[in-house]
């Protein structure tokens, strides 16, 4: 289970060009007549949420049409998934997938109501998302390198929270656990707010949280943050170390996208995924999503579809490290 062999499929993603997704000269140039809705298979207010949102606005302005979030919520991100499924392939409805919709769901349920590489067309990778590892100030470990030797020392001593069996922060633990040679004492939350609550009181030791989850707590000094989990350092924290600097070959990202039900036809599929990555550098659009803890990316629909394939190994080999199942 090694990241390095996504490396080259991200390698290859024309990230933000200016000739992304570019209509060939023999193609119809494909426009939206009604609003197009970006269905979120989870709650207003979170991250993916937020984030279709930031993409709806940045979409608006150049299809020509409102772009809509519509939550249908339920069986971690399953309704909406279904939904957009079995919607007409017109392009007038996509879903904002996420690795736990789509790459996590297709390891977890046997019985899915879709399948989630035959049913969609993939349109366009948005955004990667790392995690920070943060530690309640009050664990005296002032690094990376400082957790795993305490870690080794005293096997399940230290408290980690997540998000419940099979979230990021499960699988962002049990990596790190495997690299590291270490053992945490997982402790399941109904979602990552809880268990950050949790965190800064002192009921736990530490967990592995989205970015956007964790800087408000960062930055008020109620957690501490030891590292992050990108490949390298991020260039909006440059002094948070990245968790490889003291675990090899250690990076966790998740990620969002977009997909339209298969059969939408390819010119509407190319605009669409035109929009998205001009949309994505306007220098606004850009910044807000950094400030939210993403990297936006914006990659052509073939991009995606190599991206994404490249995904479900990956993510089925967390699933089985972590030991995940459905409740």
């Amino acid at each position: 289970m090694n990241r390095r062999r996504l490396l080259p499929v991200l390698a290859g993603l024309p990230f933000c060009r200016p000739a992304l997704a570019q209509p060939s000269l023999a193609q119809p140039v494909w426009s939206p007549d009604r609003p197009v809705r970006l269905v979120v298979g989870f709650a207003p207010g979170g991250s993916t949420d937020t984030t279709a949102r930031v993409v709806a606005q940045a979409i608006t302005a150049g299809l020509g049409q409102p772009v809509l979030v519509e939550n249908r919520t339920g069986a971690a991100g399953n309704v909406g998934t279904e939904y957009v499924a079995r919607s007409a392939p017109d392009g007038h409805t996509l879903v904002v997938a996420s690795m736990g919709s789509h790459a996590t769901n297709a390891a977890l349920y046997r019985n899915l109501p879709f399948d989630p590489v035959k049913d969609f067309a993939p349109v366009s990778l948005v955004a990667l998302s790392a995690a920070l590892l943060v530690v309640h100030p009050g664990l005296a470990v002032p690094d990376v390198a400082a957790l795993v030797a305490r870690a080794r020392a005293r096997p399940g001593s230290l408290n980690c929270g997540t998000a419940g069996a099979g979230s990021t922060q499960h699988f962002a633990m049990a990596q790190f656990e495997h690299l590291a040679g270490v053992k945490f004492t997982q402790v399941s939350y109904r979602g990552g707010a809880p268990a950050m609550t949790d965190l800064v009181s002192g009921r736990l030791d530490l967990m592995f949280a989205p970015v956007v989850e964790a800087l408000q707590q960062v930055r008020a000094g109620q957690v501490r943050a030891l590292g992050i989990t990108r490949e390298s350092r991020s260039a909006q924290l440059p002094d948070i170390p990245a968790v490889a600097e003291a675990v090899p070959g250690y990076s966790f990202n998740s990620w969002l996208g977009l997909f339209a039900a298969a059969g939408t036809p390819p010119a509407a599929v190319a605009r669409l995924s035109q929009e998205v990555a001009s949309g994505l550098r306007q220098p606004a659009i850009r910044e807000r999503l950094e400030q939210l803890g993403y990297q936006p990316v914006g990659s052509t629909p073939a991009g995606f579809a190599a991206f994404f394939a490249a995904e479900l190994p990956r993510v089925a080999e967390l699933v089985r490290l972590s030991g995940a199942t459905v409740e």
